[in-house]
């Protein structure tokens, strides 16, 4: 998750303040300085994060708790309204009849987001339909057209015609009766005059409701420039950040966002065609102070839900907090977790369980990748119920056996045994939250009232 490393210093932080009602200027200080150092090294530009760090340090400082309220509470609440200041609103796209044009630098994940947005809007109930315009790049019609199959979504390019500007002509006459037609135009390695003449060319004939600058999220400080020039071209928008699975930054994204006066429209997390979020600020935040997701959260659960046929009635999050954590249980909770996205993405949604908790554990707790989870399915098939019901009790030989029978080496079982203890461990922390505890922390974050609360702080008012 892009800035993901302000959030887990800032956690820290914070938990240094637990038991204090009120803030002494050395308290923040040391918070305003992991702020600068986060976001500095997040590649934020420098004016915005002294923007950012003098407003905070302000309101920290002159602003009274309001009664029964604990000092990390309060500081949490205004860096949290601060950076959805700084952030802005999202895009404006409305669910109705529009035409987008992307732009962007080849390798910033153009054609992929062209795909991904399509697939976005056709489960919102429109009829979505790209254009690949890309005459330049080897592999682009393939691409496009192979990602387009897979979103389920119409498609239009000519691999046979090298202009680009007669592809996008023929393809709105493709495609007339789609409701959200998205244009995917050309990249280059660098800003040349030819990229710009091009974009100018397509935009004018398809005159866009929407143009949006695709960057790659480790682009660093040189997005502004990029924003600059696009943005003298053809005007931009918003913005659409890729690659947030990676260790990418993403600060430059957002000194991009901030140098066209624009906006964020869309999150790529991932490489698959439903990997792709609609831009929240307030969500967006909230996951990044541990403070959860629940809008994000019930898309993905619906999204699992129909990918799996199954009802309401077969998704009971208290199940993860039940009873002894078995190897059955794992590979339900792997099977559910896979359908709604990596799990510490998923994590990050459940308030105050995502970034937290997260901090706590190790860093492969959460990776379990497609071929390891298909692995450990091989494997478990191999054991006894018995065996399923209590891994612990499983021997060296037991081990032995287990991995002749599946096929897969002894370091594989213990893998799937070692995957099953941190998960177990995991679980173990979510029992250990009562009902209480539960719903003061929902409560608090759901501006249910409650004086020491965050109550109608934007993501879950």
């Amino acid at each position: 998750m892009v800035l993901d490393d302000l959030g887990s210093s800032l956690r820290g932080s914070l938990d240094n303040l637990r038991g204090k009602s009120r803030l002494d200027e050395e308290d923040v200080e040391n918070i305003v300085k992991e702020i600068q150092r986060s976001l500095l090294q997040a590649d934020v530009d420098v004016d915005l994060v002294m923007q950012l760090s003098s407003n905070i340090r302000e309101r920290a400082l002159n602003e009274d708790p309001p009664g029964g309220t604990s000092a990390r509470d309060h500081v949490l609440k205004i860096v949290y309204e601060e950076m959805v200041d700084l952030i802005g609103e999202s895009t404006d796209l409305p669910l109705e009849s529009q035409t987008i044009m992307l732009a962007g630098l080849q390798g910033s994940g153009k054609t992929t987001s062209a795909a991904k947005m399509a697939w976005w809007f056709s489960k919102k109930g429109l009829r979505p339909g790209v254009i690949q315009t890309d005459t330049f790049r080897p592999g682009a019609y393939d691409q496009a057209k192979q990602m387009c199959e897979r979103a389920e979504v119409e498609f239009y390019g000519d691999p046979d015609n090298d202009d680009p500007v007669d592809i996008a002509r023929k393809g709105m006459e493709e495609l007339d009766d789609v409701d959200v037609l998205i244009v995917d135009t050309a990249g280059r390695h660098a800003l040349e005059d030819g990229l710009i003449d091009e974009l100018e060319q397509i935009e004018s004939l398809v005159n866009p409701d929407k143009n949006l600058l695709v960057l790659d999220a480790a682009i660093g400080q040189g997005a502004k420039d990029q924003a600059k020039r696009f943005g003298e071209a053809v005007g931009i928008d918003g913005v659409v950040i890729t690659k947030l699975d990676g260790t990418a930054k993403g600060g430059g994204a957002l000194a991009a966002v901030d140098q066209t006066d624009s906006s964020i429209a869309f999150l790529g997390t991932g490489e698959e065609v439903q990997d792709i979020e609609r831009f929240e600020p307030s969500g967006f935040i909230s996951r990044l102070l541990g403070m959860g997701d629940l809008k994000q959260l019930a898309e993905r659960v619906e999204r699992a839900m129909e990918a799996t046929g199954q009802s309401e009635e077969d998704w009971d999050p208290e199940n993860l907090m039940k009873g002894e954590f078995t190897l059955v249980d794992m590979r339900k909770q792997m099977e559910a977790m896979n359908n709604m996205g990596p799990l510490d993405q998923v994590l990050d949604m459940i308030p105050g369980l995502g970034g937290g908790l997260k901090d706590q554990l190790p860093d492969d707790a959460m990776d379990v990748t497609q071929e390891r989870m298909r692995a450990f399915e091989v494997i478990m098939d191999s054991m006894t119920e018995k065996e399923l019901a209590n891994p612990r009790s499983i021997s060296k030989s037991q081990i032995e056996r287990v991995a002749r029978g599946s096929g897969k080496s002894e370091e594989q079982v213990r893998e799937l045994l070692e995957q099953h203890k941190m998960m177990s461990r995991m679980m173990k922390q979510f029992q250990g939250m009562g009902d209480g505890d539960m719903q003061r922390m929902m409560k608090k974050m759901g501006g249910g009232g409650g004086g020491g609360g965050m109550g109608g702080m934007g993501p879950f008012g």
